[in-house]
């Protein structure tokens, strides 16, 4: 992966942290926990699309879009186990 590749994986987990952030929780988590939760969101979604033959695209947009949704899902799994 080049530099600018990581970058780019940076940036998108940020925004789809950042976005998910402001969905669930109504704030975000700070530059490094945005980025966190964004990338982990996008391998989440990165599971479960396949699995419901769920396709956005391709293209930085449709990425963001991606790693938000799976973001998302992953917060909401988290506040239900805080609740257990």
């Amino acid at each position: 992966m080049t530099l600018e590749g990581i970058i780019i994986f940076l940036l998108v987990g940020g925004v789809a942290g950042w976005l998910a952030g402001l969905i669930v929780r109504g704030g975000g988590f700070g530059i490094i926990g945005n980025i966190a939760v964004g990338i982990i969101g996008a391998f989440v979604a990165g599971f479960l699309f396949p699995v419901f033959g769920i396709s956005l695209g391709a293209g930085i947009v449709a990425a963001i879009l991606h790693a938000t949704i799976g973001a998302v899902v992953l917060l909401l799994i988290v506040r239900v186990l805080k609740r257990a």
